[in-house]
């Protein structure tokens, strides 16, 4: 029986996690033909259809699933309990009022999600119902992407994308390999080779590939974009031949096909399954510093509603005591609620008494700051000073929810390549045996004739050096991936066009490898074409030389070198290989290695990308060896990465030294004023590059993160390997600290001259050491804090040689540490995601590494020089006006609900309300809503102009300082003040002695309507005098708005409405209005209300004074100077965004 339950349980969690996850690997038929007979069992697995699908709701289950979203969201759920308790028991205020401005809130979110999942749909459909071209029964004939299934061939033309993950059976190349672009995968721009199996890369027409007779063997969806593993097995005759399959066999879903006429391939993975579906991420909800710090006022101006609520239920029943004013002769009890219990009625009327004061909740306020964010944004896409005419592209915003985030970053990590730097690499030497080659030698302005070849060191270098020469030259020539283009475009952009003519240009997935190629070029040796697997040079003496490429030791980040292995037309075997310094130089047994180590190092202090060059004669028996150790390596299903690697290692080792190149990747415009501006700022500048650290630090010295008076400190591996970690990490401690104490150096950010500025400099390997101590050590749990208090204590820090995975490590650990601090990352290429991810904002440059970065990120700009001003203005703007609008929107409902909780100690507690319905309703609505809005997305407190120049000003606002418990106290103050102020106010100057011009005394409701008159005009014309940039659409707002609410009151009052049971407040504005006394109240209430606000400003700014406020002053006192009037006016009268 047991066996039955296990067996039974065994069929349930197969069916419910998937056929993937109990069978490691999948058998794919091509053309969906049947193995031979006696060949292999014929299983035909199940496998999804080619649909995409990244909408996120269908139309059936769209109300539930987003009102189930909506909801989730304490505030929304709050003010449904709100509205459900006023539908329920008998409330002093009518169901509309919270029910309402809730069900607005909720249909304008759920109107906007439903129309940006009908645009995901749409593009699904798109994709899915667009045609792709079949072989079926010997013709190509076309379907619908989505009714593709695994085994169908698919012919896929040049600049077409792969509907599908394929396997390359066979191109229009001869070689059977394709060129492709990943731009849309990895972020890789440059053109990627693919290769097909040798036994079908004949097949070039439909009836040939429809006679292909195979399987595949490979692995189930996982995705990992650079990694697979299958075999093919192609039944030719008795015996099947099996040939490996690795990632250059694979075409992605996504990936475009350049520079083939045509493909024919295999569908393996489809729909759902492809990597590129797979690696579809939602990226985590980031929340900004200024979210949190709402949520947190919510939950105090919460506790404060239910204490308010409580402190009237308790004194209700104080009150009540008395028979009296328990059960007065107008109102006397049913026998119901005579027998209802007394918890039961405390509970009820503490419930009405929420209901009654929930407005000091604003739902409106969730609204506004969306509204604000969403539009807001918009500011940054329409800077036309962000945008590069080069690149023709603007600044993108991926998420508005982080826009104040912009303005309170303390950490900047960025990337080297592509983001300081150009990524567009020059050559600029090569050193071969000590000696030094430069292209192109310049002579009094001119190009010498014959220059291609000077040698800068020995301009006589005897016979065996002009063959080792040579040798190198023909390595840099042979060892590479580089693809030569004939046409005379590519991509609609002209190439190699000279004198008319056009020409061969070369491309690479590597622009290093472009660069040396053309290196040589210019220095006499031109790589011409790689055809039928033979390699062709043209050298000095315009012979041409053909070398037949046997294999390709291709590059990974691990090794950091790459080799192929050639067989010469005379017959001679050659290894050559070339990689970084760190991976070549313990591998050779022989060759200068001390000239060009020095070298070396002195192109890396010069900010140049070095690499060094090797090679290695290979006897026939020792290619056998090789072709067997790669043979083995490669037919091996199971940890086939690991043993091509071993496999790597062995066949890499008895080098013979020729020489190294030097390639040069400019600066970007204006990195350097951007760093320096950043430091001013306050924040914290690191450069995470995996570059050397020769190379990395003379790039940090260039663009200013590093000063000539800098004091460096290195934590790398070559001063690990002389002390141990423990004291290297206590003597760099101790050396921070003995000027600073234990104190961070925030505040200074290396502006002074007072005190010695430091740099650290660490590398990947000691890195790993730091965050992860070897067990053995008891001393070693502190290290990460050691090593965050020397960064803390240094002005910029450097880390090299460092992988993707630990660049995110990184940004954590700041993330993570004591102080909590905002973090900002920002890259370019698909290496510098995690980081993005990571960080608090993600910045995704638009560079020559593809899109990958600007996908993943928050925003995106053009070039790392509008980083400036996406901080110190735009996040400036943003902070600013976002911390105005939460504190005034909680200023404004206290302002708005305390009289009404005064109002109790007058009513008996009878919860009755000071306001109409109507003023309840659309207060936050109406009434004060415009202006605010307008206020958080068009206030300047000072000209983008001062906020370029003045860096410093960024501190002003840094650590969330305009939204800290004390400001947050003192508007809660000011808004109970101010309640006060219109309640008492309006109670002592009409207490028994205001009559209308008829005699009649004041009713309830015009005390009620008089308060909500004063408090209507001092929250608007609070907000007045905090705006400092006004403009028409400022005026018209603020002033309209005042001019709304004494329109609808008059209209409100004045016509009896069909539609209403009873009107309570008909002609009470007008009553109100006709009394003088009641204006000469309106204006002095209002004006005892804004008094004290006005005198605290006054007395700040003049005994402490910002340095914003100062320089706010400085630009009052120009204004009143004539000369400078037209000039400011015209400033201050044209919206700036």
């Amino acid at each position: 029986m047991g066996m039955d339950f296990s067996t039974l349980r065994t069929l349930i969690s197969r069916y419910c996690a998937g056929e993937e996850n109990c069978v490691d690997t999948r058998t794919v038929y091509i053309g969906h033909k049947e193995p031979p007979p006696g060949a292999e069992a014929f299983i035909q697995q199940r496998f999804p259809d080619n649909r995409i699908v990244s909408s996120k709701y269908t139309f059936w289950n769209f109300i539930p699933k987003n009102m189930f979203e909506q909801f989730r969201r304490v505030a929304n759920f709050y003010f449904l309990i709100i509205f459900l308790v006023q539908l329920i028991i008998d409330t002093p205020t009518s169901p509309v009022t919270s029910g309402l401005p809730l069900f607005f809130v909720i249909i304008v979110t759920a109107i906007k999600q439903g129309y940006e999942d009908w645009l995901r749909h749409k593009a699904d459909k798109a994709v899915n119902q667009c045609l792709v071209q079949v072989v079926q029964h010997g013709k190509v004939s076309r379907k619908h992407s989505r009714k593709l299934t695994v085994g169908d061939v698919v012919y896929v033309k040049e600049d077409e994308s792969f509907p599908c993950d394929l396997i390359l059976l066979s191109s229009s190349r001869d070689d059977g390999t394709c060129y492709v672009t990943t731009a849309s995968l990895d972020g890789e721009s440059s053109h990627k080779t693919y290769h097909a199996v040798q036994e079908t890369k004949a097949y070039k027409t439909e009836e040939e590939v429809n006679c292909i007779h195979a399987t595949i063997d490979c692995e189930q969806p996982q995705p990992d974009l650079y990694k697979f593993r299958g075999n093919i097995n192609i039944y030719m005759g008795n015996e099947p031949v099996s040939r490996s399959l690795a990632s250059q066999n694979l075409l992605l879903r996504g990936a475009t096909l350049k520079n083939t006429e045509y493909i024919y391939g295999v569908a393996i993975y489809t729909g759902m399954e492809t990597k590129m579906a797979l690696n579809y991420q939602s990226k985590s909800q980031k929340r900004s510093a200024v979210e949190k710090s709402m949520n947190a006022y919510l939950v105090v101006y919460l506790c404060i509603l239910i204490s308010k609520a409580v402190i009237n239920t308790a004194l209700k029943y104080v009150w009540q005591a008395d028979p009296n004013r328990d059960e007065p002769w107008y109102n006397g009890k049913t026998e119901s609620e005579r027998q209802r219990h007394v918890l039961i009625r405390a509970f009820t009327d503490f419930l009405a008494f929420m209901v009654l004061f929930n407005y000091i909740i604003p739902v409106s306020m969730y609204v506004t700051v969306e509204m604000q964010k969403f539009l807001g944004s918009y500011f940054i896409m329409w800077d036309d000073e962000m945008f590069d005419e080069e690149l023709g592209e603007r600044a993108v915003v991926n998420t508005s929810d982080l826009n104040e985030e912009l303005g309170q970053v303390e950490y900047v990590f960025t990337d080297k390549t592509g983001t300081l730097t150009e990524n567009n690499m020059e050559f600029i030497e090569c050193c071969v045996d000590g000696n030094v080659y430069v292209p192109d030698i310049i002579c009094n302005g001119q190009v010498m004739p014959g220059a291609a070849g000077i040698d800068m060191i020995d301009t006589s270098p005897g016979p065996e050096a002009r063959e080792r020469e040579e040798l190198f030259f023909r390595a840099l020539c042979l060892c590479h991936t580089v693809q030569v283009k004939e046409e005379e475009t590519v991509d609609g952009i002209k190439h190699g066009i000279h004198q008319g003519k056009s020409s061969s240009f070369y491309i690479s997935s590597s622009p290093d490898e472009v660069a040396l190629v053309e290196g040589m070029k210019r220095l006499g040796f031109t790589y011409l074409r790689l055809k039928d697997g033979q390699m062709e040079i043209l050298n000095r003496e315009d012979e041409i030389e053909r070398f037949e490429l046997l294999e390709v030791l291709t590059f990974d980040s691990v090794r950091r070198r790459m080799s192929v292995i050639v067989r010469s037309s005379t017959g001679e075997l050659y290894l050559f290989c070339k990689g970084a310094d760190s991976s070549i130089f313990p591998r050779v047994v022989s060759g200068k290695m001390e000239q060009i180590k020095a070298r070396v190092e002195r192109n890396a202090v010069e900010g140049l990308r070095t690499l060094c060059v090797a090679y290695r004669r290979l006897s026939p028996e020792q290619y056998e060896q090789v072709c067997h150790l790669l043979t083995r390596a490669k037919l091996e299903f199971q940890d086939q990465d690991k043993l091509v690697a071993e496999a790597y290692d062995l066949i890499e080792r008895d080098l013979i030294l020729l020489g190294a190149t030097a390639v040069e990747d400019r600066l970007q415009e204006k990195a350097a004023d951007t760093i320096e501006s950043l430091h001013k700022a306050g924040m914290k500048v690191w450069v995470l590059t995996g570059d050397k650290m020769e190379t990395a630090a003379a790039t940090c010295y260039a663009s200013k993160l590093f000063r000539r008076s800098t004091q460096i400190l290195e934590l790398t591996t070559k001063r690990t390997e002389e002390q141990s970690l423990h004291d290297v990490l206590f003597e760099l401690s101790r050396t921070v600290l003995r000027h600073y104490g234990s104190m961070p150096r925030d505040a200074s950010s290396g502006l002074s001259s007072e005190y010695i500025d430091y740099g650290l400099i660490i590398d990947g390997a000691t890195l790993s050491a730091v965050m992860r101590p070897s067990q053995e050590d008891s001393n070693s749990g502190n290290y990460k804090e050691i090593f965050l208090e020397i960064c803390r204590n240094c002005s910029a820090v450097l880390c090299c040689r460092m992988a993707p995975l630990q660049k995110a490590q990184i940004v954590k650990m700041i993330k993570s540490s004591k102080e909590h601090p905002i973090t900002l990352a920002i890259g370019d290429g698909a290496n510098d995601v995690s980081m993005i991810l990571e960080a608090h904002v993600g910045i995704g440059i638009m560079g020559k590494e593809g899109r990958q970065a600007v996908r993943n990120s928050d925003y995106a700009i053009p070039k790392f020089k509008h980083l400036k001003k996406m901080l110190l203005v735009h996040g400036h703007y943003y902070y600013i006006r976002i911390s105005e609008l939460v504190q005034y929107f909680f200023y404004k409902n206290v302002c708005f609900i305390f009289p009404q909780f005064l109002y109790q100690f007058f009513c008996g507690f009878s919860q009755q309300p000071l306001y109409d319905t109507a003023y309840l309703t659309l207060y936050n609505i109406s009434f004060t809503s415009l202006p605010i809005l307008l206020y958080s997305l068009m206030e300047q407190h000072i000209n983008m102009d001062i906020l370029k120049k003045e860096p410093t000003l960024y501190r002003d606002i840094a650590k969330n300082s305009l939204l800290t418990w004390p400001i947050f106290i003192y508007w809660t103050v000011l808004g109970v003040y101010d309640a006060i102020v219109m309640f008492f106010g309006a109670y002592f100057l009409f207490d028994n002695t205001t009559f209308t011009s008829n005699g009649q005394m004041f009713g309830n409701w015009t005390f009620g309507t008089l308060v909500f008159t004063v408090l209507v005009f001092t929250v608007t014309f609070k907000l007045a005098l905090d705006t400092h940039y006004w403009t028409w659409i400022n005026h018209f707002v603020i002033w309209g708005s005042l001019v709304f609410f004494v329109v609808f009151s008059l209209l409100w009052g004045g016509i009896i409405w069909p539609f209403l049971n009873y009107q309570r407040m008909y002609y009470v504005f007008m009553q109100m209005l006709s009394s003088g006394p009641a204006w000469l109240s309106i204006i002095l209430l209002i004006t005892a209300s804004l008094l004290p606000d006005v005198v605290k400003k006054v007395f700040w700014r003049a005994l402490w004074p910002t340095t914003t406020e100062r320089i706010q002053a400085k630009r009052r006192c120009l204004a009143s100077e004539p000369s400078t009037i037209f000039m400011l006016s015209q400033t201050s009268s044209r919206i700036s965004f």
